[in-house]
């Protein structure tokens, strides 16, 4: 062999002396591949110890030495919070162990839900009738509450179960005119039948629209309009 394929070979055996595992004890390598195939979901302490085949002691000796070389994470099981569970620093918790973009650092945000539910039926109040994407729209233009379309649906859905609002089909006509037929929309449980509005009474009596005498002529794309409001914009605003 020449000098040049001795040195490619000696090249291609040489171990990667940069590689954050390299000259990791046998344990720690087993506990590192066991958590690592869990990928995004991450694994129990029990777990370990039961797919490792090491003694107990071993694990967690294993498992704090990972953590200490930024190799593996501790992270929270909204399901189990008394339970030690463990990720790959290169994965993110899946939305099974977080909740989703209703929990944070693995409590469920009960402000933003409550400011979220509050603000959704003050729109649905003004605009009488209203899409999943038309008050998203609403509020992204506004930057009164910052969500996704997803979070309004899940919110307006809950809404539902609870009587606070009712989920209708868009006719295309009176106050449905500017949503295409068939769409599903939203409004309150008051003046359910077409082209009847709220009533000015309960929640509608602490807004602008309540008191204002030229409300029969305000609809979404109209001269008079929600969108160009400047005393209802005043009020939202000013509610958060």
């Amino acid at each position: 062999m020449s000098r040049l394929g001795e040195a490619a070979a000696m090249k291609r055996k040489r171990p990667d002396l940069d590689s954050p595992t390299q000259g990791l004890p046998d344990a720690e390598r087993v506990v590192l591949s066991l958590v690592k195939n869990k990928k995004n979901l991450g694994i129990w302490v029990a777990e370990v110890k039961k797919e490792a085949n090491l003694p107990p002691t071993l694990v967690d000796k294993s498992l704090t030495a990972l953590v200490k070389k930024k190799l593996i994470k501790q992270v929270v099981n909204i399901q189990n919070k008394g339970k030690k569970h463990y990720m790959a620093v290169e994965f993110e918790p899946s939305e099974e162990l977080t909740g989703g973009s209703w929990y944070s650092e693995g409590n469920l945000d009960k402000e933003f839900i409550t400011v979220l539910r509050d603000t959704c039926l003050k729109v649905i109040e003004l605009l009488k009738v209203a899409t999943v994407e038309g008050i998203h729209n609403f509020l992204k233009k506004r930057k009164v509450v910052e969500c996704t379309s997803q979070q309004i649906a899940e919110i307006l859905n809950s809404m539902v179960l609870d009587n606070g609002i009712i989920e209708v089909k868009s006719t295309g006509l009176g106050e449905y005119h500017s949503i295409p037929v068939g769409s599903v929309c939203y409004r309150t449980a008051s003046g359910v039948a077409l082209g009847t509005g709220p009533k000015t009474i309960g929640p509608m009596a602490s807004i602008p629209c309540g008191a204002c005498p030229r409300i029969s002529q305000c609809s979404p794309n109209g001269v008079i309009s929600p969108e160009t409001c400047v005393y209802y914009t005043k009020w939202l605003n000013t509610e958060f």
